[in-house]
């Protein structure tokens, strides 16, 4: 298996392709910008509440650094508590194995469906899919992954996976598919949220009641205890993770915690960095099985599917201490203008310009590091202090490398940046290489700025403006400036003397 299909969809136009489509979308563009400003606001007021929020990120980022430090230790005492409660625990080293797993499971329960948690997890190993080839149908039911699937699309967004459609398309999905997937939408559906919504609680509820098997992800494990955690806002994961008799979740390996304790940091830190909440509205917590209470047959697959080899990274390790809260998505100006689409993978926006190429080979996505302008507005807004624009700068070494080893002949921008030594390395010749430009940009300037250059600067000037070099250099300036001053000065000096 290559680790191009550790993430599912790639394998889409390279970013800057996509990118440019998704700009000549103006709504798309409104329901970004709207959506984005609004979560961004609330979380922005809600972290001020707390007058200790920067010692908890600090405290996170410590915690998730000792953690990846002994990644192998904790993972082992996470499979011995779970095993002690009663649960089973699975090892999937890729996609594919995770896929033949939970597969496996759900076929020996004799089901063809289930009801599904949002689970970033299992978007990731392309698990719907995999279900669907083996006969068996994956229902969502977080209300935007439903309007996702129905649709036919995609998510755009971590946490708000539809956010990219708007309240009439979403109606029109609702009346065109939800008959086709069970119970239909009222005739008389509006656009109004509070009818969407309840005419999605009516289409789930049979699911909910029927189901006998439900899949999850999870947002934390305690390694101590082997609880695992489940943060939601709708309480459709409540209904999923408590009514089914089989439970199957499927969970990173980096989302494990060494202590019970420390979900006290990261309850504070998530609710609040992805949907500006003091807390969740549903925090669900599990330990193995209990008789007579709940799934009485609970599966754990630990999923490894790059995240061993981004561990060797010394510097793009820390990706892995994502709590995928969104926050990063929500400050990013290029995500909000293109969108999750454009970054051709489940994990968008600057958090997937650095996990994804980790997780699949740089070479299997390398326009994605450069999908940023390395504004640090990422790393501002990361609860766990995720250096995002060091890691994407790293990365993008790695991908300029790369190429570099697979070329016979130099690049283009490798002539261009030798051309750049010679010329800067010498006074005469980058006095020479002024009036040059100089007189060059007399041709293509108009009222003072170049819209288009030549051959291959026509990639550069093709998205943006550029001034017009003086007609005189600062050199040449100087030079004349500074003669003339000391001119004038020998003359007043040579007057005193006389005098």
């Amino acid at each position: 298996m290559s680790g191009a299909d550790n993430v599912v969809w790639l394998g889409t136009p390279a970013f800057p392709e996509a990118a440019r489509e998704a700009l000549a979308d103006t709504r798309l563009r409104a329901n970004l910008r709207r959506a984005t400003g609004t979560i961004r606001d609330k979380r922005l007021a809600v972290a001020a509440e707390l007058e200790d929020w920067e010692e908890l990120r600090e405290t996170a980022a410590t915690i998730k650094r000792h953690t990846l430090r002994h990644l192998d230790h904790h993972l082992l005492r996470l499979e011995k508590a779970v095993t002690v409660a009663g649960g089973t625990v699975h090892w999937a080293a890729d996609a594919a194995e995770a896929n033949r797993i939970v597969t496996g499971l759900v076929a020996a329960t004799g089901e063809r469906e289930v009801v599904k948690v949002k689970s970033m997890a299992t978007q990731e190993i392309g698990l719907n899919e995999a279900l669907a080839d083996a006969g068996i149908r994956a229902y969502e039911t977080d209300l935007a992954e439903l309007i996702v699937q129905l649709g036919g699309d995609r998510p755009s967004h971590i946490l708000v996976p539809a956010i990219h459609r708007g309240r009439s398309e979403i109606r029109e999905i609702f009346r065109r598919e939800m008959g086709e997937w069970g119970r239909p939408a009222p005739d008389t559906l509006t656009d109004d949220p509070r009818d969407l919504a309840e005419a999605a609680r009516l289409h789930l509820r049979e699911k909910f009641l029927r189901a006998k098997v439900a899949v999850s992800g999870a947002n934390f494990a305690a390694a101590d205890t082997g609880t695992v955690v489940v943060v939601e806002s709708e309480g459709n994961g409540r209904m999923c993770l408590t009514l089914p008799e089989t439970l199957i979740t499927v969970m990173g390996i980096e989302k494990v915690l060494p202590s019970f304790a420390d979900l006290d940091v990261f309850l504070q830190l998530l609710p609040r960095s992805s949907t500006g909440e003091r807390m969740n509205p549903y925090t669900s917590l599990w330990t193995g099985v209990t008789e007579g209470d709940g799934p009485q047959n609970f599966h754990l697959v630990l999923l490894d599917n790059g995240r061993t080899a981004t561990l060797a990274d010394e510097v793009g390790r820390q990706a892995l201490n994502c709590i995928r809260c969104s926050a990063c998505l929500n400050v990013c100006p290029v995500y909000e203008r293109t969108g999750g689409h454009a970054y051709g993978s489940v994990y968008p926006g600057p958090i997937g310009a650095v996990l994804t190429p980790q997780l699949v080979g740089v070479e299997n996505a390398a326009s994605l590091p450069f999908a940023s302008t390395l504004c640090g507005a990422c790393y501002d807004a990361c609860p766990v202090k995720i250096n995002i624009p060091e890691v994407l700068a790293h990365l993008r070494a790695e991908v300029v490398e790369a190429k570099r080893r697979k070329r016979q002949l130099p690049t283009t921008e490798a002539l261009a940046m030798k051309a750049a030594a010679t010329v800067l390395s010498s006074p005469k010749r980058l006095a020479a290489a002024q009036r040059l430009a100089a007189f060059g940009a007399r041709l293509v300037a108009r009222e003072g700025r170049i819209g288009f250059l030549p051959g291959p600067l026509a990639r550069w000037s093709a998205t943006r403006d550029a001034p017009a070099p003086a007609r005189e250099s600062m050199r040449a300036w100087w030079r004349r400036t500074r003669t003339t001053g000391q001119d004038e000065g020998r003359t007043t000096a040579e007057g005193k003397e006389a005098r």
